[in-house]
């Protein structure tokens, strides 16, 4: 399965009974996407950008958020420095990985932001 495979599905409705992915699963998933990693407890997967500016974060923040809803699956967003930006994905209910955090990470990887060029 590619990123575009991933982008392609929609999140599952996930209660207390979602399965949590292996270490295996979560490994394999996460090859599919670029740039995201597993944190270190091994329950989360992680992505950072340095955006244009605050503005460009907020705005990158808001077109997340609009992705996030219609996926009704939502991200833990970090805006630091007033332009690092980092992203959290894990299923809150199951308090680990589920597809649905890897079908949300492929969505959010077809967001458009405006990156911070270096001079």
């Amino acid at each position: 399965m590619t990123n575009t495979a991933l982008s392609a599905r929609h999140c599952a409705a996930c209660e207390k009974e979602c399965p949590v992915l292996t270490p295996r699963q979560a490994s394999d998933l996460l090859q599919q996407l670029k740039g995201w990693t597993l944190t270190s407890e091994g329950k989360r997967i992680r992505k950072q950008w340095r955006v244009k500016d605050f503005a460009e974060g907020l705005a990158f923040f808001q077109r997340i958020g609009e992705v996030a809803e219609s996926e009704g699956h939502h991200p833990d967003l970090h805006l630091t420095g007033y332009r690092d930006v980092a992203i959290e994905l894990w299923t809150h209910a199951v308090g680990g990985l589920t597809e649905n955090d890897f079908i949300l990470a492929a969505k959010i990887d077809d967001v458009p932001v405006e990156l911070k060029t270096e001079h």
